[in-house]
């Protein structure tokens, strides 16, 4: 009489289909029974004969495993989740995913893109509004609402230096309504930097004030220096004479004549009070 071969579980005998579960056998119901997961999504045993999927510590039968957003079917599908539901990419793409600024198409998660000002662009999409080529990694200027490559930007918009031509696309000097570069706005007669620097003008040319001086500046009748404009600039003029205003004093006493009356006698000038004394003698 041959050995009876029965379900380790229920004890009953197993004529047709069984599974083995640690070297014993079991009958077809004990096994969904004791061992067959459950499906997250219908709350069904999945059966020893169905097919299953996981994800995450779940389990799904595979006509289960669906989009919650449009019920297609992920088994063959990228996916994403949103708390206990499954999403495909695109559903959850259409929800989430920011849109290109430029050609209003989806940002694909993972994809390369740019991104500025609260704005965002595939990376081929962010391109120069003058020549149209993407700029990458490359340097840009926005103006507005568009955005330049530097050589497109510098040959439409920057001004150009009144000395060198060239485009000045920051900082720079501003002088009688013309720019320069820094570097480039130099003293008409000894070509010096004036960037910075005191400097004043003889017509339309700027020179700086020891240049000037000695080509332009009238000389002081009291110290026999220049009139720059500098410094202690403030000067007096008397006929053909010019004093800086601490030299306009009387030739006899040295006191201050800005501001009071004065008198010319021959190459001098002399105070009220002083000029009495002359005549009085």
């Amino acid at each position: 009489m041959s050995d009876r071969f029965n379900c380790k579980n229920c004890d009953q005998s197993l004529c047709g289909q069984y599974i083995q579960v640690e070297g014993n056998p079991h009958c077809i119901p004990c096994y969904d029974r004791l061992y067959a997961n459950t499906c997250q999504e219908c709350k069904e045993v999945i059966g020893h004969n169905a097919k299953e999927l996981f994800y995450e510590d779940r389990y799904y039968h595979a006509h289960c495993f669906r989009c919650f957003r449009c019920d297609r079917s992920l088994a063959d599908q990228p996916f994403t989740s949103q708390g206990d539901a499954l999403v495909c990419s695109d559903c959850y793409c259409n929800e989430f995913s920011s849109k290109c600024s430029a050609c209003d198409k989806i940002l694909m998660p993972g994809s390369r893109m740019f991104e500025y000002d609260g704005s965002v662009w595939h990376e081929d999409c962010f391109a120069c509004h003058g020549c149209e080529k993407p700029i990458g990694s490359e340097a840009f200027i926005p103006d507005k609402n568009n955005y330049y490559c530097v050589p497109c930007y510098e040959s439409r918009f920057a001004p150009q230096c009144s000395h060198c031509k060239k485009a000045l696309t920051k900082g720079g000097v501003t002088y009688k309504d013309e720019v320069w570069h820094r570097e480039c706005f130099l003293c008409t007669g000894c070509k010096a930097p004036l960037a910075g620097q005191p400097f004043t003008s003889q017509g339309e040319s700027p020179y700086c004030v020891k240049c000037f001086s000695s080509l332009y500046a009238k000389k002081c009748a009291g110290c026999n220096t220049a009139i720059t404009g500098f410094g202690d600039g403030k000067y007096v003029s008397f006929e053909d004479r010019q004093w800086h205003q601490p030299c306009f004093k009387c030739s006899r006493c040295s006191v201050s004549l800005v501001g009071s009356g004065f008198f010319p006698d021959r190459g001098q000038i002399l105070c009220t009070d002083f000029n009495k004394k002359l005549f009085s003698i």
